[in-house]
């Protein structure tokens, strides 16, 4: 049904109460009194209501005000009405997570997906097994359209963009780490800068670009390296770099939980990198929404009960 906007502008929604409030009354002194107005603005009230409705809506008979036809046709609909917009404007309900069936849609890139998700899941199986997760891979170009138009409640990954009408939490700062299969590429840690350039590199990029940050930084010292391979997936790194004789560099914590579940090596990279912040971002509208209000401190604290975890552990 096509809304008329033009229509609905000269109608005084007040006036739809008033006529839920006298018809469930049949008295215009009961039913000032139940929204709590004067006997005198009601009775203007009833004489807008007539003229809008072009009908009497309610006349005087033996036993007090008799509704008309026309009002006991009105009143069902408006009834619903008013239901429907209380509905709408009535604040977010409690969300108790041990109860709650719902489905959250998360913008997230697999690198943070890789060490997020097995703690959050099993979070979720044990404190609140109805909350189901919905991962798009975040696009840092789309991700403020996504959060506008709802496709997505929540980002996770490195943004620096936001509008007035975004918020947004910083999780953690990141360093680099060079991750490598020490028997393969025939060096130990710590890798020296002509063996981090000699060794073909694996470059992960979201935005299909064969350059990174590991490029500007080689570039300043004028030095430059060989990309054997350029893909959009973090967690395909490791498999590579398990099996063949060549070099990642990628977020220090990722690094180190490949390394310990792959027998892999890690280094701090022979150049100076700039650090990351790991952030999450949404939308004000659901700044104070219970459940995704609540869906975002159980990340933080899970994430920073995991980043103390892995605090000094960096094996290879």
């Amino acid at each position: 049904m096509r809304i008329d906007h033009v229509h609905l502008s000269r109608l005084d929604l007040n006036l739809l109460v008033a006529l839920d409030a006298l018809l469930t009354e049949r008295s215009v002194t009961r039913a000032a009194a139940r929204i709590g107005i004067s006997q005198s603005a009601m009775s203007h009230a009833l004489a807008r209501l007539r003229t809008t409705f072009s009908d009497e809506l309610l006349t005087r008979g033996p036993e007090g005000m008799r509704p008309t036809p026309r009002a006991l046709a009105l009143l069902a609909p408006i009834q619903e009405a008013l239901a429907q917009i209380q509905q709408i404007t009535a604040p977010p309900a409690a969300f108790d997570p041990a109860t709650a069936d719902i489905t959250f849609t998360l913008g997230i890139p697999d690198s943070t997906e890789v060490l997020l998700m097995p703690i959050l899941i099993a979070h979720l199986q044990t404190n609140a097994p109805g909350v189901k997760l919905l991962l798009h891979t975040v696009d840092r170009n789309r991700i403020l359209d996504d959060l506008d138009s709802g496709r997505v409640d929540l980002g996770i990954g490195v943004f620096e963009q936001g509008q007035t009408h975004h918020k947004r939490r910083i999780l953690n700062k990141e360093s680099y780490l060079c991750i490598f299969n020490a028997d393969l590429v025939g060096v130990t840690a710590p890798i020296s800068l002509d063996d981090y350039v000699r060794i073909p590199h694996l470059l992960t990029s979201l935005v299909e670009s064969a350059h990174g940050v590991v490029d500007d930084a080689l570039a300043k010292i004028g030095r430059k390296r060989v990309i054997a391979l350029t893909s959009p997936r973090f967690s395909v790194m490791p498999f590579v770099v398990r099996q063949a004789p060549v070099i990642a560099t990628m977020h220090s914590r990722l690094a180190r939980f490949f390394a310990e579940s792959m027998g892999l090596t890690v280094s701090p990279a022979p150049i100076a990198l700039p650090d990351v912040s790991i952030s999450m971002i949404w939308h004000s509208s659901n700044d104070d929404v219970p459940s995704q209000r609540w869906l975002r401190d159980t990340i933080i604290t899970l994430r920073q009960s995991d980043s103390r975890l892995r605090i000094g552990r960096a094996p290879g």
